[in-house]
């Protein structure tokens, strides 16, 4: 070992620090953990979401009949076929009624069934694991049940069964639209399917609200029941609330399956995307338009998705509130 005079003192030289080496090895196993983990979802998504949405505004300015790779550039005419089409106006009246009836009927069913799982004391996971399952079923199968074996529209069906125990004739439920019983089919088979999904935000929502609120209000004498889900239950479900009704929004939108299995043949009672489907892969095949179409239900339910945020607070701090 060697020394160093300090003084004539003898002292032992200061041993040399070592520079360590980052281990690269580690960090980039955890860059190739994360694409390895997430490339095949970011590819899909590019393959079958964005890819798809660019070919689609690209082909409504296009003149595209029996073809996905038009030369014949139409500008604006795509969009003006759309708008001033009947049917697709007659569509967005459909969903408006749709809207009108579906949205805060799912909103109600699936904060009451929220409400009480939420009080269970015994089996809560029994009944929500009942209450979510319809959501596993196909919309495709909920409708054919609905319209084969519930509304078919005979004696033997199981609606019809029902109201004749009360001297009630057979309804036709899907064969005309007057009087609209189709609309009964359409919005039951629709909450069936989705109230059990809406109903699992609410019980987390509800599951996140401080007991102490309660307490404090059961101190300064409320009563339990209406006057405490009135002013401390639903004002802390606020956010939940405009998240669900932003979802279903969308939903309502999008609506196709049972539309589509439920009034295969008729001419009324369609919604957007029903109308869209028969423009671009009907007779006419005409792909420019209902490309033209979809851009322009896009934007659509941008527009409203927005405006709907806006006016429910959706993303602003409590603070703001």
């Amino acid at each position: 070992m060697s020394t160093t005079t300090t003084r004539g003192v003898a002292q032992p030289a200061p041993a040399k620090v070592s520079k360590t080496r980052p281990r690269r090895g580690l960090r980039a196993n955890s860059t190739f953990n994360f694409w390895l983990f997430t490339g095949p979802f970011l590819i899909g998504l590019v393959i079958f979401v964005f890819v798809p949405i660019g070919w689609s505004i690209w082909l409504s300015f296009f003149e595209a009949r029996f073809t996905v790779t038009p030369s014949e550039f139409v500008g604006f005419d795509n969009y003006k076929q759309i708008l001033t089409d009947a049917n697709f106006r007659n569509s967005l009246v459909t969903f408006t009624v749709f809207a009108a009836f579906i949205v805060p009927a799912t909103w109600a069913l699936s904060l009451g069934l929220a409400l009480l799982v939420n009080r269970l004391r015994f089996m809560r996971a029994f009944f929500r694991s009942v209450f979510f399952l319809p959501t596993a079923v196909s919309y495709v199968a909920a409708s054919l049940i609905w319209k084969m074996s519930i509304f078919n529209g005979v004696r033997f069906g199981l609606a019809n069964t029902v109201l004749g125990w009360f001297g009630v004739e057979n309804i036709a439920w899907l064969a005309n639209p007057d009087p609209p019983w189709y609309w009964l089919v359409i919005v039951t088979v629709r909450l069936w399917l989705q109230s059990g999904f809406f109903m699992i935000l609410f019980l987390a929502a509800l599951q996140n609200i401080p007991q102490e609120l309660y307490e404090a209000a059961a101190i300064d004498g409320a009563k339990r029941g209406w006057q405490t889900f009135r002013h401390i239950t639903l004002p802390q479900l606020r956010a939940t609330s405009t998240a669900v009704i932003l979802l279903l929004l969308i939903a309502a939108y999008q609506a196709f399956d049972e539309f589509f299995n439920l009034l295969a043949k008729a001419t009324w009672g369609q919604p957007p995307l029903v109308e869209l489907y028969k423009m671009a892969l009907g007779q006419n095949q005409n792909y420019g338009a209902g490309s033209a179409g979809a851009v322009v239900l896009t934007l659509l339910i941008c527009v409203v998705t927005l405006f709907q945020g806006k006016i429910m607070g959706f993303g602003r701090g409590e603070e703001s509130k």
